[in-house]
């Protein structure tokens, strides 16, 4: 288990992480997610003792990283997947990092297979492709079998079956009951990976919560309908209190209902006669919570593309 309590990092007059406390438990996945520049690279170097806080402190499976006798057995982390020796092998580098905690070499050949390295093993870990860096730092994270994961964009450079294969991996020893704690921007991955979130924005806590209840609280509450009889139900529905209805114009067909929910429009189409194809409520989806939730903490926000000030201009 991971524990932060009131974590604060300050720069000189930047506060980069403040005051902020969560919990990550184990048995689930749980995403680390934020915009750039929200602090989430400085709150997992925190948790590793890389940088030491301001104020407030952080502890895994009850200690401080650094109280630790056996850091790898306890925690595998990954920040940064290219910080090998270009020189070594994959196999020579795995090796050396076993020997500083007296892990067996059968281990070292163990996590070679489990991340699909074995072919490449022996070649120098600086002419690896992104995705083959990625793969020897996700082993280095299993090389002491840790209770505890912090992964920094595993998924990072991976090839769609490199992707399926973390993804199916880290659920696996969530299942196992460790904890795993991943930070990544790709948030369809994260939507399918991780079962809980904690989210920050400008070094502040936004949401600690599941996947489905952060949707869910970003989410219209609309309901599309698809019905034959769409003139006539819009009639109905807007006749309602609070109701309102829009029609999609590429399809007849097809309504688009707030302010009401599914057992209600059934309901009233079935007292009317009207036949219904659709009933179906509107969720958001991670990406739309996520830009939805974080839009006042975005730091570094984009201007204009230079084709629209072209637009801008000659308009």
């Amino acid at each position: 288990m991971i524990e932060a309590v009131g974590l604060t990092k300050r720069y000189g007059p930047r506060t980069a992480v403040a005051d902020l406390s969560f919990t990550v438990r184990p048995g689930v996945v749980t995403g680390f997610l934020g915009p750039n520049g929200a602090g989430k690279s400085t709150t997992m170097r925190m948790l590793l003792g890389l940088d030491t806080p301001t104020s407030g402190h952080a502890t895994v499976n009850g200690r401080r990283y650094a109280e630790h006798a056996a850091p790898l057995r306890e925690v595998g982390a990954m920040l940064e997947a290219r910080a090998v020796h270009t020189g070594r092998s994959a196999f020579n580098h795995l090796l050396a990092l076993a020997a500083t905690h007296g892990i067996p070499r059968s281990r070292v050949d163990e996590v070679v297979d489990l991340v699909g390295l074995r072919e490449v093993a022996r070649k120098r870990a600086g002419g690896f492709s992104l995705g083959m860096g990625q793969r020897l730092g996700i082993a280095s994270a299993l090389l002491g079998d840790p209770a505890t994961l912090i992964l920094d964009e595993p998924v990072n450079g991976l090839d769609p079956e490199g992707i399926r294969w973390i993804r199916n991996l880290l659920k696996s020893l969530a299942g196992e009951g460790r904890t795993v704690l991943v930070s990544s921007h790709l948030m369809s991955e994260m939507a399918l990976t991780a079962e809980h979130l904690i989210v920050i924005g400008r070094g502040r806590l936004i949401a600690d919560t599941s996947v489905a209840e952060f949707t869910r609280s970003a989410s219209r509450g609309s309901v599309l309908v698809r019905t034959p009889d769409s003139i006539r139900l819009a009639e109905l529905l807007r006749a309602l209190p609070e109701v309102t209805v829009s029609e999609d114009p590429a399809d007849a067909r097809i309504l688009t209902v707030d302010g009401a929910d599914n057992e209600r429009i059934g309901r009233l189409a079935a007292e009317h006669g009207l036949v219904l194809f659709e009933l179906t409520p509107q969720q958001a989806s991670l990406e739309e919570a996520f830009m939805e939730l974080t839009r006042d903490a975005v730091e570094y926000e984009a201007s204009v593309t230079p084709s629209a000030k072209v637009e801008e201009a000659t308009a």
